[in-house]
């Protein structure tokens, strides 16, 4: 039984989300470029529940690019106000839209000429109806089997959040390297600051290499059982001469070229990207996110494969081993 019933409540959140992607619309649009556009901070505003999940969301904003606080309606009223201005965009929380306290501070935001968003489930409400733009998160109904404790509408507010920050995070194209700015002690921060590539890139047996005149159908076994989605290609005194990748096989096949009579040479991509092992993994990173490629060569100052690198091992993902260690 009790297995049963949180499976249930599950499946009440998730129905309450997937029924937010019919609510999408012109008003969710209008929000995001008017945040696009400010100069000044979204400012979050909501009791108890609906707080709780503002304070989040604000978090989520700051941490990806977007300048955005917590305003607690009751401290607003006994002076906070004073931190909210024209530039500024009013974003309040409520379910019903009917939250007394959040309500009465609607006309003095009002004066200060901050344009007001409304997240509620309740568009005929009072909220709704003095709010500049009001995006619909309402739910067919709670999780809670009593109908009161806020479950799904909570669950809603806090994923139609997400959808605006995650929105708001192509629209600024926020990269990883950016995110690095905001997290400088968080687990990735600590590495692209702490670390160089040479720290962090495959060496020794764990690099997939193969000769110039290697035939293909060799070539194919190395990069199957390298697990990268590359095989490196060098010259005979051990210089990066090419590439080759998974997605290169696939066009090739595609293509219909048969790859199986051909050497490595006559298949590889020539004069790939690759990076010295003595730069910051910051400026790997960067690289990366400019060509869009998940691995990159490692070369020693006289052009030879020194390693490789690849993006899971500099997000941290999966079982991450430290040369040396």
């Amino acid at each position: 039984m009790i297995i049963e019933q949180a499976i249930a409540v599950l499946k009440s959140e998730a129905d309450g989300i997937l029924h937010l992607t019919g609510k999408i619309d012109d008003n969710f649009v209008k929000m995001v470029d008017l945040i696009f556009h400010s100069k000044g901070r979204v400012i979050f505003a909501g009791i108890g529940k609906s707080g709780i999940i503002g304070r989040k969301i604000s978090a989520t904003l700051n941490s990806t690019g977007t300048h955005a606080i917590f305003l607690h309606p009751v401290e607003a009223m006994h002076g906070d106000l004073g931190m909210v201005c024209a530039e500024d965009i009013f974003i309040a929380l409520s379910n019903s839209g009917e939250t007394d306290e959040l309500n009465i501070l609607l006309p003095s935001i009002r004066k200060t000429g901050c344009p007001v968003i409304a997240f509620t489930g309740n568009k005929d409400s009072t909220l709704a109806r003095h709010s500049d733009i009001v995006i619909d998160v309402g739910v067919e109904a709670e999780a809670c089997p009593l109908g009161l404790a806020p479950t799904t509408s909570t669950t809603a507010l806090l994923a139609m959040g997400d959808a605006l920050a995650v929105v708001l995070i192509n629209q600024r194209k926020f990269s990883p390297t950016d995110f690095k700015k905001f997290h400088p002690g968080g687990n990735l921060g600590h590495r692209l600051s702490s670390f160089n590539v040479c720290d962090i890139m495959l060496t020794g047996d764990r690099v997939p290499v193969i000769s110039e005149n290697t035939d293909m159908a060799i070539a194919l076994d190395i990069l199957d059982k390298g697990k990268l989605g590359v095989v490196l290609v060098q010259k005979a005194g051990g210089a990066l001469s090419g590439i080759i990748t998974d997605g290169d096989v696939r066009r090739m096949l595609v293509g219909r070229i048969n790859v199986f009579d051909q050497t490595a040479e006559a298949l590889m991509i020539k004069n790939p990207k690759s990076i010295d092992r003595d730069i910051p993994l910051y400026d790997a990173l960067t690289i990366m996110e400019k060509h869009q490629i998940t691995v990159l060569p490692v070369i020693d100052t006289d052009g030879k494969i020194a390693g490789v690198l690849h993006l899971h091992d500099i997000l941290g993902k999966g079982a991450v081993k430290f040369n040396g260690i």
